[in-house]
């Protein structure tokens, strides 16, 4: 297929530059994928919507203060995205200007707004894909606690705001756990508090995350022309044990429905899950695609997509092309927020019957 089927007119307004006033006070657009049918919710009726006794399935991965500001030797500009630590102060990261950040150049990692320098940096090699690996020093590697405290949140480009006190707060979950090495937050997740998270567990929903460490996989475009030619980045999962042994007899006998609270908790799921086993930790490069048949989860609560994105690909892959093209309109019309601090979506009967 076309990378240009998955194209759609969004306006720019309707690019939330800043979340909601409350977690839950999002909209939601709940679409059945087995009827066409969809309605126009709130995210705190997510109880009254999700079945009962479902198994929901976060990531509960921390974006780390991955996006590194740089003074370049010789003066000129530049950042560093650090994706994740290869040991030792050493880091993989996207670098720019990659014309000027080559192997051997030397940086200074500053303070955006005072200018104060805070750590060396230094590229040391060439790696696939564009990236680099570099080195993050004071007086010794610097590992990613010390690297929070120097660097900032990476915030999407099209967040057209530095990271300040409100994205502190609101670009991570509230049950984010202190591990992980995301440069992206798992934003179906944002929506949820611990009182929504109760109301969901007093309807003998359980709460079982796993962790996706967000990165290129994730969020970086697609620019081949066909989806058979886009090269998905690797990422890194765990599923801790306990997730992993309630999960897998459910998942073979499918006694109790799953309910993915995001595109990645899916592709964790999806990604190691063999028909009998799950993977308690690797890696996954799964592009999911129309054709595509789900395996683990029932129903996915995701956020609104870039178009033209892995993301929006997937959505379709979930409800056929013509229902998710259907359904992005409609939240266009309806002045839906898109992307990270945006509004929501609930695919229900993602994985039919008999699948």
């Amino acid at each position: 297929m076309l990378r240009t089927s998955f194209h759609f007119d969004l306006p720019p307004g309707l690019i939330a530059q800043h979340p909601a006033p409350d977690r839950d006070g999002a909209r939601l657009l709940v679409v059945d994928a087995g009827t066409g049918s969809w309605s126009h919710r709130t995210i705190r009726d997510l109880p009254k919507l999700v079945p009962a006794g479902s198994l929901c399935i976060p990531n509960d991965v921390r974006v780390r203060h991955a996006r590194l500001f740089l003074r370049r030797r010789g003066g000129g500009a530049g950042e560093a995205l650090l994706l994740r630590s290869l040991g030792a102060g050493i880091f993989e990261a996207l670098v720019r200007p990659g014309a000027r950040l080559k192997p051997g150049a030397l940086a200074v990692v500053i303070d955006p707004l005072s200018a104060a320098e805070l750590a060396g940096l230094e590229v040391l090699e060439s790696l696939p894909e564009g990236l680099r690996a570099v080195r993050v020093h004071s007086d010794h590697g610097l590992d990613w606690d010390e690297i929070d405290r120097i660097g900032r949140l990476p915030l999407p480009p099209y967040i057209e705001h530095l990271a300040g006190d409100e994205d502190e707060a609101r670009y991570q979950t509230v049950f984010a756990a202190r591990e992980g090495e995301a440069v992206a937050a798992p934003t179906a997740g944002l929506h949820f508090t611990p009182e929504l998270i109760a109301q969901l567990e007093a309807r003998d929903c359980g709460w079982h995350p796993v962790r996706l460490h967000v990165g290129l996989g994730t969020f970086r475009p697609m620019t081949a022309e066909r989806l058979e030619d886009h090269a998905m980045h690797e990422e890194r999962f765990e599923i801790p044990e306990a997730t992993a042994a309630l999960l897998e007899p459910v998942l073979e006998d499918r006694s109790r429905p799953v309910l993915c609270i995001g595109t990645t908790s899916l592709r964790t799921l999806e990604g190691s899950w063999d028909g009998h086993h799950l993977a308690r930790k690797g890696v996954t490069r799964l592009f999911i695609t129309p054709g595509y048949r789900l395996r683990t989860a029932d129903h996915l609560l995701t956020n609104f997509h870039l178009p033209e994105s892995t993301l929006f690909v997937l959505v379709s892959a979930l409800l056929g092309l013509d229902l998710a093209q259907a359904a992005y309109a409609e939240a266009v019309r309806e002045g839906y927020r898109f992307f990270s601090y945006g509004d929501a979506m609930l695919i229900l009967n993602a994985r039919p019957t008999g699948q």
